[in-house]
């Protein structure tokens, strides 16, 4: 469900222009979130769909995955991008990995901070080092 639905918010233009709007700076816990058109860490498609995980699941340096709420089955836009190896529990479904090009950029925008505006609700803020998805296509 997560790569057909990515595919096709893809393919719809859904994250063309959209900011990444939360950046999470911790030693067991880096990450950049993103997916969110709005920008506000509340917005998404119109749907929800259940999380696709095992027990085993684990989000080390590099993992895409999609993020969700504290409820089950609320997967649905947003994604975020792993600069540490994270711990988290197994709840968010990992879709793919990040290159080493794609990397340094993370190191580089992690390297910049947040702002901390998240901090009292999820923890990070917005990157001091603003990024946007200016255009996304699936390859494959």
């Amino acid at each position: 469900c997560a790569a057909a639905s990515f595919t096709y918010l893809a393919s719809q233009k859904f994250f063309d222009g959209s900011p990444c709007h939360r950046e999470v700076n911790q030693p067991t816990f880096g990450v950049l979130q993103c997916g969110d058109p709005t920008g506000s860490g509340s917005g998404g498609p119109t749907y929800k769909y259940a999380e696709e995980v095992t027990a085993e699941t684990t989000y080390p340096r590099g993992t895409i995955a999609m993020a969700k709420s504290s409820a089950p089955a609320s997967t649905g836009s947003q994604f975020f991008l792993c600069f540490v190896d994270t711990e988290l529990p197994p709840e968010y479904t990992a879709v793919g990995t990040v290159d080493e090009a794609g990397l340094a950029v993370l190191d580089t925008i992690a390297a910049a901070g947040n702002d901390g505006s998240f901090e009292a609700q999820a923890g990070g803020g917005a990157p001091n080092l603003p990024v946007t998805i200016n255009t996304m296509t699936v390859v494959g």
